[in-house]
């Protein structure tokens, strides 16, 4: 057996109108489903990347915080592929979204730099 590609990412997001707002309409990740948990008491958006990935967005308002960014066990950070880290650094200043300096990445020697979902969630642009 081996694996043969990434299906999905989850992350857990506190705020609902915040994560939509930050992943729906300023990362632009269109929607493939969005659904109502009753019972749990949570929503849950599927979000679609690029071939075929999906992001499952999790909204659970008590949720507990995350430890410590980006060194607690787990997923250290989400990292998007991009063509010119610069010019999507720029698009997400355009949509009020703050990056770090870029840098170069000293293993791969290109260009990148951090930014932070509404929860802390570091993330990622790679060139």
């Amino acid at each position: 057996m081996k694996l043969d590609y990434i299906h999905h990412i989850a992350i857990i997001a506190s705020d609902y109108e915040k994560a939509k707002d930050f992943y729906v309409n300023k990362l632009e990740l269109p929607v493939i489903r969005e659904l109502y948990r009753e019972v749990i008491g949570d929503w849950k958006i599927d979000l679609q990347l690029a071939d075929g990935i999906e992001l499952e967005l999790f909204v659970k308002p008590n949720a507990p915080s995350r430890v410590n960014r980006p060194e607690a066990l787990g997923l250290r950070h989400l990292a998007f592929a991009v063509q010119d880290v610069r010019a999507a650094a720029n698009w997400l200043a355009a949509k009020g979204i703050e990056c770090e300096p870029i840098r170069i990445d000293p293993v791969t020697n290109r260009e990148m730099t951090f930014f932070f979902d509404p929860d802390g969630l570091p993330m990622e642009l790679h060139g």
